[in-house]
């Protein structure tokens, strides 16, 4: 098992076969499964903290997931496969003598990936791709800002272990309620403000706080994980309000609260959209203004 901690460097394309080593409950809302077996001795980390990994997972009830094969760039099911579940996760650990990586999932009722970690057993199987990092710490900041809900909560305590020296950095980490808060590693400059709420249970205040911080004077880093309309929001007052070069910050939705109405609202629009959208990303356009225009549309027809 190694790790780059280069982002331009394209790992492998490869579909792991993980096994099952243990769980923990880490509060209320997150358990931790802790992931080995024999495939994962030659697992390459991208060594970023918010690197993210597709979790393909045994249907209710199955012990082992249907596993796909590598593509160019993606995976493919053979013909007489039926794809199982999959979900998009961070890795929040990483142990290359063990041989072990640590995923942690925020647990609700009727998840399907919650439930399978509420109920998985030692030995079970699961399968994962390549890792990919999204943060991209620029090489002159002097400070940065982390903001995250429960779901971005576990790379944010990643990114905050692996602070570089002499970048202060402060974390805003919106759980549901103080029985939500972890224990987390922090060094001398670094430190931890916890919001009580969102996260599905009441309107996220992350985007508010942004706004409300007086950020540090010189180049800095800004980096948001949560609920999909929150880290627009977010994005929209980065990008247009304080027209801060992309490169000082990455804004990511990791989640859409009450995604069966989002979804409705969506096959509503028809195929014109899809068509639309699907032209858009595929156009020879600056990916940014892609993304501007993409959540333009999406809050004008209330997604």
């Amino acid at each position: 098992m190694s790790e780059t901690t280069l982002n331009e460097t394209k790992l492998p394309n490869r579909i792991y076969r993980a096994v099952v080593m243990r769980t923990e409950r880490l509060t209320e809302g997150m358990m931790r499964i802790v992931l080995g077996g024999p495939d994962l001795a030659t697992f390459i980390s991208t060594g970023i903290g918010d690197e993210y990994i597709r979790l393909f997972l045994p249907e209710r009830g199955e012990t082992i997931p249907v596993y796909p094969h590598p593509e160019g760039d993606y995976w493919e099911y053979t013909a007489d496969q039926v794809a199982g579940p999959m979900r998009t996760y961070t890795i929040r650990s990483v142990d290359p003598q063990a041989g072990e990586i640590s995923v942690d999932f925020v647990v609700h009722p009727g998840g399907i990936a919650a439930d399978w970690a509420l109920s998985v057993e030692t030995g079970s199987e699961v399968g994962f791709n390549t890792p990919t990092g999204l943060y991209e710490l620029p090489a002159d900041a002097t400070w940065q800002v982390l903001l995250a809900d429960a779901t971005g909560l576990p790379a944010a305590a990643r990114l905050l272990e692996d602070v570089p020296a002499g970048t202060p950095t402060t974390a805003i980490l919106e759980v549901s309620g103080p029985d939500h808060e972890q224990a987390l590693e922090l060094g001398n400059e670094t430190r931890v403000r916890w919001l009580h709420g969102g996260n599905g249970y009441s309107p996220s205040r992350l985007a508010q706080v942004l706004r409300e911080m007086d950020l540090p004077e010189g180049p800095g880093y800004i980096w948001v994980a949560g609920e999909a309309r929150v880290t627009r929001e977010a994005r929209r007052y980065l990008r247009r309000e304080r027209k801060l070069p992309v490169t000082s910050f990455k804004v990511v939705g990791y989640w859409t609260d009450k995604a069966e109405d989002w979804n409705e609202r969506y096959e509503a629009l028809g195929e014109d959209f899809k068509k639309w959208l699907e032209e858009l990303w595929s156009a020879d356009k600056d990916p940014e203004i892609i993304q501007d225009e993409v959540a333009d549309a999406f809050d004008a027809h209330g997604l």
